[in-house]
């Protein structure tokens, strides 16, 4: 069953690769469709209700840095995320300058790409059945978690709905703080979080808990995400500023 913000454009003259990145979509629950070249692209991105739009750079008829630029013209503020086999730096900046919001070089790992999608479609208000949802709605569903539902990370899946993770086969329910503690993280992507930030968010400064209270709630939580190796790669200490989430 699709995803209610799972409607991805993928604009790509690339057949092996619109096949493979289709049925992978697909099956991560995600409504796919495609188009073979750049002026047709454009018109479906502009004229479509899509969550996610993946341009190609190199497309015959229209180039993916003439749609991305004539989408944000056209008032579209869908997200957009550059594929390309063109990796310097120039090529990099000119697609972020031109409103893409993010940018993947050729040949890349699936998990990469699973990865920045779930924070591109993270990042903003989510559109529900192709329609975009209302400020109020979007703040219902950031003071609610539970509205979440089930979010899919590599290695392991948050559980708002029933408060628990999932990982490897079995299920690590969470305390009433670790949920919110980790409703906080994730609704923040790359964002530093200091200790009395989290403190409030969480626990309202009751006066029985401390700075230290936070790192052991994180400790629990990087166990039960499977991330408590030497160097955590989810939840990032930065040395005298906090913690950060990198989805």
């Amino acid at each position: 069953m699709p995803r209610p913000e799972g409607r991805i454009l993928l604009v790509e003259d690339e057949a092996g690769l619109v096949m493979t990145l289709g049925d992978r979509l697909r099956s991560e629950g995600y409504a796919f469709d495609h188009s073979a070249e750049g002026t047709g692209g454009f018109v479906k991105a502009r004229d479509g209700q899509w969550d996610l739009v993946i341009l190609d750079v190199m497309l015959p008829g229209k180039n993916g840095y003439d749609i991305c630029r004539e989408l944000r013209a056209s008032g579209s503020k869908v997200p957009i995320l550059m594929l390309t086999a063109r990796g310097l730096v120039y090529d990099r900046v000119m697609g972020l300058k031109l409103g893409a919001d993010d940018y993947l070089c050729k040949p890349f790992e699936m998990s990469e790409l699973l990865a920045r999608i779930e924070a591109l479609l993270r990042r903003q208000p989510i559109q529900n059945a192709g329609l975009a949802r209302t400020t109020a709605e979007a703040s219902a569903a950031a003071e609610d978690p539970t509205s979440r539902g089930r979010v899919i990370y590599e290695g392991f899946v948050i559980n708002f709905t029933r408060g628990l993770v999932e990982r490897d086969g079995a299920e690590y329910p969470l305390s009433a703080q670790e949920y919110k503690l980790l409703a906080w993280l994730t609704g923040h992507p790359g964002v530093i979080l200091s200790r009395e930030r989290l403190l409030k968010a969480v626990w309202g400064y009751d006066s029985s808990v401390t700075s230290r209270t936070v790192d052991v709630h994180i400790a629990w939580l990087r166990s039960k995400l499977g991330d408590s190796g030497p160097a955590p790669r989810r939840i990032v200490t930065i040395r005298g500023l906090g913690y950060r989430f990198d989805p």
